[in-house]
């Protein structure tokens, strides 16, 4: 009896322990996830904050690129010419018979859609004069369509709808294979953002298209705010279709921005569900959206003048000609016009004496302002007046333009009101109020948008008012997020499908694949540290002024958030970005240990190199602008005209004789030219042990 007892007890015991052991282990198994969450959830902060900074100086630079357009005729040629015009062009593009692509035939089939997506799945190009004749006919379907597009469930009891694909054919694919291809009972609505970023976005278009030619009333297209021909040159679509269509690309280029112009800005369904790509404002007006001339709306980037600025253009954009090829724009008595470099008093015997570069300085500084100064912010004699052309007032309206500013580019937040979105520099932030007014408005259920990139592939919020659906996975590296898709049928209730496209992340733990987003959004961060170097010890040395090398970790993020502007938790984020001193002061050098900017040439200037680095990007558009063949090549003159008209813009502070031995240096071969993408990636951030 006792030795039963006892044994009992001693079960009992270890029973107890077991589970007192599955607790702990279960305690630690959820401090170990939620861990990893938080860090995987910093990586995307990290990345997401990174991308919008890079919008906002995108929007920042808008006057900027519209007055280089407005000033660089080969980009500024929006009209493709007529319908019968283009048709002959399309003729004269021969097929060779070399080609092994599908040969398409108008109106399109499903056996062409079908012959599309085979090629495209073993990596073959649509020839161009295919390309051009599926835009051709794609525009005169989207010419057809309203600006809000109405759609009902009760025909095919439900509806797919897509977010951003940003250029990722495989997610579009993956699609395809799990949810069906478009059809007649498989309607599907893709959100906007087909394009940028990913190395198929030519081919997502042409797919797209495709579809919507053969199903027009079952495949349908909002606009996304990267359905711009001027966000394109700086996110990767126009360098896309140039490398893949290098004779006919700038027609397809310009053809294009036709396209994206009359691609509708809404859809409704069910009278219930609005679907915008970004979202709305306090003041978004259904009506009016619906009634305006979408196609005017050319470029975001490109806001219209006020009336004040377009009466004093046509004031002033008379010309007097002095050459066949050089026209000069007429000054006021008085205001002075820039000669080679030198600055002389305007007068009638000094107009007509100079031949040269020959523009009036004045008439910047009324065209083009950056908001922060009345002086102008490019210096006319770096222009070439030979591509000068007037300034055609624009036809679209302020109020025009905010409407689909705030469509295109806003995000929901969680607190009530309507301010700015700062973090874009474009559209607004809309509170749960905002959504709940609207929906009231007219009679609407839900508002279902894409725009932000979801860890999950979508998210809910403003008590469910708000949709949120990202259909790129992967999107920042492998890894980072999922992708996803919704179906609505007729109780309108969404049911959300995720998946995720990678060829290894299943077979890397979830630690590993954390670990890989992470290395991935630090390694971006430090890039953005040290492209900023200079900046950042002045403002560290300003709380350090006996250059002990230290300051407080709160001094830290406060230095960093002055010159960054990103908006990140610095104090969590310093252990993995600097190296902390007993007490735990940060060493704030230790930030740019690790990391060296790799210059093309070891003489250039380390203050240049820098400078080079962070504004390579803006200097490759403006590159794109005056690289009329976009070949990639430029000549030292070009290299050094590019420069100074973005130093004009930035008053950054390199004299001329540094950017001409830089130009000088870099033409290896002495034959006058520079491989402006070669130098470009020259000019970027590696980790010095990555090199030794």
């Amino acid at each position: 009896m006792g030795c039963g007892t006892s044994v009992t007890g001693s079960r009992a015991k270890k029973s107890e322990r077991a589970i007192k052991a599955a607790i702990l282990i279960q305690r630690w198994y959820r401090c170990y996830m939620a861990r990893l969450e938080m860090r995987r959830q910093y990586a995307l902060s990290i990345f997401q904050s990174i991308e919008y900074a890079e919008e906002q100086a995108q929007l920042q630079l808008s006057s900027f690129f519209t007055f280089m357009l407005d000033h660089f005729t080969h980009l500024n040629e929006t009209d493709t010419g007529s319908d019968v015009q283009l048709l002959e062009y399309e003729r004269t593009i021969e097929v060779p018979d070399s080609y092994h692509g599908p040969r398409l035939s108008f109106p399109l089939t499903v056996a062409d859609t079908n012959s599309l997506l085979h090629a495209f799945k073993d990596q073959q190009h649509l020839h161009a004069r295919y390309v051009l004749q599926l835009l051709h006919e794609t525009k005169k379907v989207l010419k057809q369509m309203p600006n809000i597009i109405h759609l009902s469930t009760s025909y095919s009891k439900e509806i797919t709808i897509c977010g951003d694909l940003h250029g990722k054919l495989d997610d579009l694919l993956l699609i395809f294979y799990k949810n069906g291809l478009p059809s007649e009972e498989n309607p599907y609505l893709f959100n906007g953002d087909f394009v940028d970023r990913g190395k198929n976005s030519v081919e997502i278009l042409i797919i797209l298209f495709a579809f919507l030619l053969v199903y027009p009333n079952h495949l349908h297209l909002n606009r996304g705010n990267h359905e711009d021909h001027i966000m394109n040159l700086r996110y990767g679509f126009t360098k896309e279709v140039m490398k893949k269509y290098r004779s006919h690309g700038k027609k397809i280029l310009n053809l294009l921005q036709d396209v994206y112009s009359w691609l509708p800005l809404a859809t409704v369904i069910d009278s219930k569900v609005l679907i915008v790509h970004g979202g709305i404002s306090d003041t978004t007006d259904l009506d009016f959206l619906n009634l305006f001339k979408r196609n005017k709306m050319k470029s975001m980037l490109r806001p219209p003048k006020s009336s004040t600025e377009r009466n004093h253009d046509l004031e002033r954009t008379d010309f007097v000609e002095y050459s066949p090829i050089i026209r000069v724009k007429r000054c006021l008595p008085g205001q002075a016009i820039a000669v080679k470099g030198m600055t002389r008093p305007s007068s009638s015997s000094h107009r007509r004496r100079y031949t040269g570069d020959l523009l009036d300085a004045g008439e910047h500084r009324c065209l083009l302002h950056d908001g922060a100064s009345s002086g102008p912010l490019l210096d006319a004699q770096y222009l070439e007046c030979g591509v000068h052309m007037p300034s055609v007032p624009s036809e679209l309206t302020a109020k025009e333009w905010k409407q689909v500013a705030d469509i295109l580019w806003s995000d929901p937040k969680t607190q009530n009101g309507c301010t700015p979105n700062k973090s874009r520099g474009g559209g607004c932030y809309f509170g749960p109020d905002v959504t709940a007014r609207l929906l009231k408005r007219y009679n609407l259920k839900m508002l279902i948008r894409s725009h932000e990139c979801k860890q999950e592939g979508y998210e809910i919020s403003h008590d469910g008012q708000v949709i949120t659906i990202f259909s790129a996975s992967n999107y920042y590296e492998d890894g980072s997020n999922r992708g996803a898709y919704l179906k609505l049928n007729p109780d309108l209730i969404p049911r959300f499908v995720q998946y995720q496209v990678s060829k290894c992340t299943r077979k890397q733990t979830l630690h590993q694949r954390v670990s890989v987003v992470e290395w991935s959004a630090l390694k971006s961060l430090r890039e953005k540290l040290y492209s900023r170097r200079s900046e950042l010890i002045a403002a560290f040395r300003q709380y350090d002024p006996n250059d002990t090398g230290r300051i407080s970790a709160t001094e830290w993020a406060s230095a960093v958030e002055s010159v960054l502007h990103l908006d990140l938790p610095w104090r969590t984020l310093r252990s993995r970005l600097v190296q902390l001193a007993p007490g735990g002061n940060v060493e704030y050098l230790s930030c740019f240990n690790d990391l060296e900017i790799k210059p093309a040439i070891k003489e250039v200037q380390p203050a240049l190199v820098e400078t080079l680095y962070r504004y390579r990007t803006d200097l490759e558009i403006i590159f794109n602008i005056i690289d009329k063949d976009h070949s990639g090549l430029i000549s030292i003159e070009e290299f050094r005209q590019t420069w100074k008209l973005f130093n004009s813009h930035l008053k950054i502070d390199i004299d001329d004789e540094s950017i001409d031995n830089l130009a000088r240096s870099i033409d290896f071969n002495k034959d006058g030219s520079i491989d402006f993408n070669e130098f470009l990636e020259a000019f970027h951030v590696v980790n010095k042990f990555e090199n030794k």
